[in-house]
């Protein structure tokens, strides 16, 4: 047994968040479409640089009125796949309540190990303070979020002095299983890579946090998150019914969405 009483063949199954939900490539079909959509749309700036490496850009959406907080979002996928585009369907909750918007992308393993991605989405926060001005936001007021592997690398920023507050949204927080699965072949964790880049193993810091997830997603992932609000002082656990670990992100997309009104709620505890 490699973890939790599991072998290789159950952690599988128990991380596999793409063949527990057999609607997946509907979802992200559609998603994509409703995002080139925004994208059409919507004023914004794309592939804004943050970084050197190719893949260390940001697209920004300004909010309609100058002095608003910015809402940086970071795309899920294990760490391996995806990019910012297909999250634009995500910014319409925000932007609805007056939020400038931030997808940021990062290089992909196995290119990059996961120690080099969280030190450029570290680069990518400190260039939305140094340069949201720019575009008329307020570089005081910058709330992470991000779902799956975003959720991680959202964990992996508390701490930040800059980070007014986080919404994770369906993270990984304990990689140790992680190394131990499937998701191991490209990530190339190793025992002490895994635990510096856990956030359960990190300082518990007191940021504003909200740490949610799907009542329908597999169990581990429910116990991540659970076991992780645990840790963080004064984190707020948000369970979500009737969604699973992609259509909680239907949350953040609407106005009305319980996620929208979670990241309303983050600005208010600031």
């Amino acid at each position: 047994m490699l973890y939790r009483g599991m072998d290789r063949a159950a952690l599988d199954a128990a991380y596999n968040n793409r063949n527990a939900v057999a609607s997946y490539p509907a979802i992200a079909a559609e998603r994509v479409k409703r995002s080139e959509r925004v994208r059409a749309s919507r004023k914004f700036h794309a592939d804004v640089k943050y970084g050197a490496s190719g893949r260390e850009r940001l697209d920004f959406f300004p909010a309609a009125r100058g002095g608003a907080p910015v809402f940086a979002f970071i795309h899920g996928g294990y760490w391996q796949t995806n990019d910012k585009e297909a999250s634009s369907f995500l910014v319409e909750g925000p932007l609805a309540h007056g939020f400038s918007v931030a997808l940021i992308e990062y290089t992909l393993a196995p290119e990059a190990g996961i120690e080099r991605i969280v030190g450029e989405v570290g680069r990518a926060v400190d260039w939305l303070v140094a340069h949201a001005g720019d575009f008329g936001a307020d570089p005081s007021r910058l709330f992470v979020s991000g779902h799956s592997a975003g959720g991680h690398l959202t964990a992996m920023m508390l701490g930040k002095r800059s980070v007014a507050g986080a919404l994770a949204i369906s993270g990984l927080y304990d990689l140790e299983p992680i190394r131990h699965c499937y998701v191991n072949d490209k990530l190339r964790l190793d025992a002490r890579e895994a635990d510096r880049n856990s956030p359960i193993s990190m300082p518990a810091y007191s940021e504003p946090v909200t740490i949610a997830y799907g009542a329908n997603e597999l169990p581990e992932l429910c116990r991540q998150s659970e076991a992780y609000a645990k840790k963080v002082k004064h984190a707020k656990l948000l369970r979500l019914p009737n969604h699973d670990h992609f259509t909680i992100l239907e949350e953040l997309a609407s106005p009305e969405g319980a996620l929208t009104q979670e990241l309303l709620g983050l600005v208010k505890r600031l």
